[in-house]
C-alpha cells in the first residue's frame, strides 16, 4: 500500500462499536480519527443465546453512522470484527446479513484466540521495541483474553467467557454494590480463568499490561484520584472497591475520570480485575494503548504480503501437523492457479492474487483429511477446517476454505455455500479439475488444455486433438466431472475429450 492510504478497522464488542481510521506513513499507522458508540449488544442476548430486536437495531444504526464516514474506502482498507456476543448468539446471520449491507464491508466473526492474536498486535505495535516478556489482559463485554508474548511474537493465547457486561447483568443486576456481590463475582471470575494459572505462571512474565474498556476506564479514574497516570496497583483497586462500595450502586456513584456509559458495568469489570490481579499475582498493570482494533489495521497491512499473512504460517502448520503430501500439494495448487487464471476476467489485479492464495491454500490441505481415514478424506479435512484453532483466519473463512476442500472431490450439492458466489464456484471448479489432471501424483501435461468463462455460468474446457487418447484415464474422470456440474446451475463442457 502506498504511503497516504487510509484504512480502517472496526470492533464490533459486546459493550461498545469502535472505529479506528488510521493513515499509512512508511509502515507505520497514525491516528486520523476515533469514534466510539456504547451499544450494549451484550445485554441483547436472551436465555437461548438470540439477540434480541432492539439490540439489533442498537448495531444496525451505529453501523449506517460508521458506513457514512467510510464511504470511497476500497474492500481491503477496511477489516470489520466481531467477538464474544457475535460469537454466542444462535441468530447471529440475521444481524450479519443486514450489517454488511449497511455498513458496506465484510464482517467476521472471530474466534477467541484470533481476538486474542488482533489484540497482542495491537498492544505491541503501540509499545516500544523491547525483549520484556509481556503479560497482556483486556476484560471485554462478555470474554477476557490473556496472551503472553515477547516483541511481537505471542506463544500463549487464550479467550475465557468472563467480562464486565456478562458478570455486571449476573451479579450485579439491579446496579447493586455490595460486599457480599464483589465477593462473589470474584470468586466466580476465578474459577473460569483458572485453568489459565498452567500457563500464566508469575514466573513466565515481566510486564503485565492491560488492553481497552475496563482497564482503561480503572486507569482513568485512578489517575484523577492521584494515582501514577497509566498504572493500575492492588492498592488502587482496593481503594476504587471501597468508592464503589460507598456509592452503593451505579446509578449513584459519582466518581471523577468515570464515563457515564462506563458505569452501569464497572461492577463486572472490577470484579474480573481483582480477580486476576489475585489469580495470577499481578503487583501492577500498565494501561496499553493498543487494542484490538489496532492489531486488525496492522492485520490488514499484512494480509497484502503472503509472506508475512499469519494464515500462509497457519495453512502450513495445519499442512505438516496432519502429514499432507507435500509434492501433491505444490503440484494441485500450481496447476489449480494455472486454471483460474485461464478464467480470471478482467478484474482488479489485486482481487486476483487474493483469490489464488486462497486457492493454493485449498490445494495445501486438500488432503488433510487423510490422516484420519482416506475412506471419505475431505469430509473429515473440512471437518478439521471447520473446528481447528488457525492464527489469522476469522470463522467463516475457515468454512469457506474448509468448504473448498469439502468440494474437491465428490458430489456437489454436499456445499452449503450457494452456487451464485462466482468467486467461490470458479475457485471450486479449478480446484477439482486440478485434482483431476494430477490423479496419477505426477507433473500433468496441460499442453493444449485451455479453460474459458463465459461471464455467467458456463465453462468450457478445450483439450487438443490427441490428448484424450494419451491420458484415457483423464478423459474418463473429466466426462464424470461434466456430469456432477449438471447436477448444479452451472455447466462445465469438456470439448474434444470424447
Amino acid at each position: 500500500m502506498k504511503n497516504g492510504t487510509e484504512l480502517a478497522a472496526i470492533d464490533l464488542g459486546s459493550n461498545s462499536f469502535r472505529l479506528e481510521i488510521a493513515q499509512l506513513d512508511h509502515g507505520l499507522l497514525k491516528r486520523r480519527e476515533y469514534l466510539k458508540e456504547t451499544v450494549r449488544q451484550g445485554n441483547g442476548l436472551d436465555a437461548d443465546r438470540n439477540l434480541g430486536d432492539d439490540a439489533m437495531q442498537r448495531g444496525w444504526d451505529c453501523l449506517g453512522r460508521f458506513a457514512e464516514r467510510l464511504a470511497g474506502f476500497k474492500k481491503n482498507q477496511v477489516r470489520a470484527v466481531a467477538t464474544q456476543t457475535l460469537r454466542e448468539a444462535r441468530n447471529r446471520e440475521v444481524f450479519l446479513e443486514r450489517a454488511q449491507k449497511i455498513l458496506g464491508f465484510p464482517i467476521d466473526v472471530i474466534s477467541g484466540r484470533e481476538e486474542a492474536r488482533l489484540i497482542y498486535q495491537g498492544v505491541a505495535h503501540l509499545l516500544p521495541q523491547s525483549d520484556e516478556r509481556r503479560l497482556v489482559v483486556d476484560i471485554g463485554g462478555r470474554s477476557t483474553e490473556l496472551i503472553l508474548g515477547q516483541g511481537y511474537r505471542p506463544r500463549f493465547m487464550d479467550s475465557y467467557r468472563v467480562g464486565s457486561v456478562a458478570w455486571s447483568m449476573r451479579y450485579f443486576p439491579e446496579g447493586t454494590f455490595s460486599a457480599e456481590a464483589f465477593e462473589t463475582a470474584e470468586v466466580a471470575a476465578q474459577a473460569v480463568l483458572d485453568e489459565a494459572l498452567t500457563s500464566c505462571r508469575r514466573e513466565d512474565w515481566d510486564v503485565a499490561y492491560g488492553s481497552s474498556g475496563t482497564v482503561g476506564a480503572v486507569g482513568d479514574v485512578l489517575q484523577a484520584a492521584g494515582w501514577a497516570e497509566g498504572l493500575i496497583t492492588q492498592e488502587g483497586l482496593d481503594w476504587l472497591l471501597e468508592r464503589l462500595l460507598k456509592a452503593g450502586s451505579a446509578e449513584r456513584l459519582r466518581i471523577e475520570g468515570m464515563k457515564d456509559d462506563r458505569r452501569a458495568v464497572i461492577g463486572g469489570g472490577v470484579s474480573v480485575l481483582r480477580a486476576l490481579f489475585a489469580l495470577l499475582d499481578i503487583e501492577e498493570m500498565h494501561v496499553a494503548q493498543g487494542a484490538l482494533r489496532h492489531g486488525a489495521l496492522y492485520d490488514l497491512l499484512d494480509r497484502e504480503h503472503e509472506q508475512s499473512d499469519q494464515r500462509s504460517t497457519s495453512v502450513a502448520r495445519l499442512a505438516r501437523n496432519f502429514n499432507a503430501d507435500p509434492a501433491q500439494a505444490r503440484r494441485v495448487s500450481q496447476v489449480a492457479h494455472h486454471l483460474l487464471r485461464q478464467l480470471a476476467g478482467p478484474g482488479e489485479p489485486e482481487e486476483l492474487e487474493r483469490a489464488l492464495r486462497k486457492l493454493g491454500w485449498a490445494a495445501q490441505l486438500h488432503e488433510i483429511g487423510s490422516a484420519i481415514s482416506h475412506s471419505d478424506y475431505h469430509k473429515h479435512g473440512a471437518y478439521i477446517l471447520d473446528n481447528a484453532d488457525a492464527a489469522g483466519f476469522t470463522m467463516n473463512e475457515l468454512h469457506r476454505l474448509g468448504q473448498l476442500v469439502l468440494g474437491h472431490r465428490g458430489k456437489l450439492r454436499k456445499l452449503d455455500l450457494a452456487f451464485d458466489d462466482a468467486a467461490f464456484v470458479l475457485q471450486l471448479l479449478a480446484l477439482r479439475l486440478a485434482v483431476i489432471l494430477c490423479h496419477a501424483r505426477r507433473d500433468p501435461d496441460l499442453q493444449g488444455l485451455r479453460l474459458d468463462w463465459d461471464g455467467e455460468r458456463e465453462v468450457r474446457l478445450d483439450c487438443r486433438a490427441d490428448w484424450v487418447a494419451k491420458y484415457p484415464q483423464s478423459a474418463y474422470l473429466l466426462q464424470e466431472e461434466m456430469q456432477a456440474w449438471q447436477k448444479t446451475a452451472w455447466t462445465l463442457d469438456v470439448l474434444n475429450a470424447d
